[in-house]
């Protein structure tokens, strides 16, 4: 599907830098956007909430002087609101937001139809983040211009539904923008997603390993040495599903392969001394594709040759069974010498 006017030739990959609670300041951002993908974050991020206008200040004066450049591709930043009642936040932020016109908000949590017509005001667009195939229709009702997908084995509160199937019945009905979230963490996977009818890829674990992510050097270095059998997926500590580093949890003090059952409730449950996400902390199944902690311009530049060489051997190879016991079965079965 075509991208929105205001992505368009300006992305050198097809991707949206999730916005990640704590891990996403203005450096990652910046460094995000200046690679050539939107790099985003969330309001709450910026505490106190005064932080988040100069904070935006930044953003904007970095990427506005990075644009001087000739031949700069400089992706647009997004916000991340969450839309719900429990943030008491929200009206300060999406004010700050419609001050400095953000042209990308991604909201969370609950159907945007309040912010909508605001952010619209302005000239910007709204993302809005689903899990489930309602979810995408109450936001398309409140009249988002396009949605995140969620799928199964992406990192923090993840949805349980395979990306085939979600993307597949969300394109039953909606032929707009879509962002693919779930255990993207190379090129090969930027491009499956597009093969399953997403627009954009959603990445947000590849980034907890850049030198720029405002996350502890333990927390960066269990990303490297996790596998997916490392990511436990569970609602204990918010009360809404999440997937977590197993390390993170056994160092809380619990097992990660006999937790507590979980009181929707009383979240934290069993984890008095440890916070979700500044203690126990968010991945995504994608874990195993990440081998270093890299700057973000460079995990780009990885993630763009890595695409581009996915794209040259689909179409160089497509249909052609790859040589040796297992061709010769597939091609004598066809009918072939």
């Amino acid at each position: 599907m075509p991208l929105p006017p205001l992505l368009q030739g300006r992305l050198t990959l097809p991707v949206i830098a999730s916005p990640m609670f704590i891990l996403s300041t203005p450096a990652l951002v910046i460094a995000q956007c200046k690679a050539g993908i939107v790099g985003s974050m969330p309001s709450l991020n910026a505490r106190p909430a005064e932080l988040l206008d100069p904070w935006l200040t930044e953003i904007e004066t970095a990427l506005a002087e990075a644009a001087k450049v000739p031949g700069a591709r400089i992706a647009p930043y997004a916000i991340n609101l969450i839309v719900h009642a429990s943030n008491d936040r929200l009206e300060h932020d999406l004010a700050v937001c419609e001050a400095h016109r953000v042209p990308i908000i991604i909201t969370s949590l609950r159907a945007p139809d309040a912010v909508v017509a605001r952010v619209h005001a302005w000239g910007g667009i709204v993302f809005h983040d689903v899990t489930t195939i309602r979810h995408a229709e109450k936001a398309l009702e409140a009249g988002v211009d396009g949605l995140v997908l969620v799928a199964a084995g992406a990192g923090g509160h993840a949805g349980r539904l395979s990306p085939f199937a979600l993307v597949s019945e969300v394109r039953r009905f909606f032929d707009g923008p879509i962002a693919l979230s779930g255990a993207i963490a190379n090129g090969r996977a930027i491009l499956a997603a597009q093969a399953m009818g997403a627009d954009l890829a959603y990445i947000g674990t590849r980034f907890i390993a850049s030198t720029e992510a405002n996350a502890a050097e333990g927390y960066k270095q269990m990303v490297v040495e996790s596998k997916a059998a490392d990511i436990i997926y569970t609602p204990l500590f918010t009360g809404i599903h999440g997937n977590y580093l197993r390390g993170s949890i056994s160092r809380a003090g619990l097992d990660p392969d006999n937790l507590p059952t979980a009181d929707k409730n009383s979240a934290n449950f069993g984890t008095s001394r440890s916070k979700p996400w500044k203690d126990i902390w968010g991945a995504g199944q994608g874990v195993g594709s990440i081998g270093e902690v890299l700057p973000a311009a460079e995990i780009v530049a990885r993630l763009a040759a890595d695409y581009a060489a996915a794209r040259a051997a689909l179409e160089h190879n497509a249909f052609a069974p790859r040589p040796g016991p297992a061709a010769d079965r597939m091609i004598h079965a066809l009918g072939g010498n």
